[in-house]
């Protein structure tokens, strides 16, 4: 897909991205990086990311602090993270990215919006045929040259890269191998990210819809996105 698929995920994350959603997906992800690695990010490479994610959205210190320290609680239920697959409207294949402490909760509020919106939930494989995972990662056009980055990120595993001009941003992808090189090579070119995550794109089987139809599909899309145990919604759309 060129331009990281004309840069669908940007359409998205405008729809959802309210502030405390953000921190909340944030929050469970710290929690699920110090369970695994403990609570001090020099020795904890996923912790290290979120951290700086949380920069990226202004999530202030205290609620990073807090969050690190409610996870190192022995007491606190585990997160897991969960992926869910079905349709909506018209034929657009879904995948729902969750993280959650009571998977028969998610499963059931998840099932109950693709319902609502039209949609149907389907089975593990169903849809995620359609879809690659890859590293993103964003960082600040301070007057870099886009094709002198492209020839220094490309050995590291850059597939693409481009400038958002509306945030004024560079936007990397990375196939989901190279996220450590990635992130690594970026530090050493001292590139501060403002955010680095997994992401899915759509292969080369999309669809594309009238805006009546549209209608339809964000209906669901927007039930989706409003769970709490929801962090991202991919479709494959054209």
């Amino acid at each position: 897909m060129g331009r990281a698929f004309e840069y669908r995920k940007a359409s998205k994350m405008k729809r959802w991205g309210a502030m405390s959603k953000a921190f909340t997906k944030i929050g469970k992800q710290i929690a699920i990086a110090v369970k695994a690695g403990g609570p001090n990010p020099d020795g904890n490479s996923r912790l290290k990311i979120l951290l700086q994610n949380a920069k990226g959205v202004s999530m202030p210190k205290d609620k990073v602090e807090s969050a690190i320290k409610r996870a190192a609680n022995k007491d606190l239920n585990d997160y897991i993270e969960t992926i869910y697959e079905g349709y909506a409207a018209h034929g657009v294949a879904v995948l729902v990215e969750c993280t959650t402490d009571n998977v028969n909760r998610t499963i059931a509020s998840v099932r109950t919006a693709f319902g609502k919106g039209g949609g149907a939930i389907g089975t593990s494989g169903s849809v995620a045929f359609m879809f690659e995972r890859k590293s993103h990662f964003k960082f600040p056009n301070t007057g870099q040259d886009v094709d002198d980055l492209e020839l220094e990120l490309i050995d590291f595993g850059l597939d693409e890269i481009f400038l958002d001009e509306e945030d004024n941003m560079f936007n990397a992808y990375a196939a989901f191998t190279d996220f450590s090189q990635m992130q690594k090579a970026l530090e050493e070119k001292g590139i501060e990210v403002a955010s680095s995550e997994m992401t899915f794109l759509p292969t080369n089987v999309t669809v594309s819809l009238t805006e009546e139809q549209m209608v339809d599909v964000d209906k669901l899309l927007e039930k989706l996105e409003e769970l709490d145990d929801v962090n991202n919604v991919y479709t494959n759309l054209g």
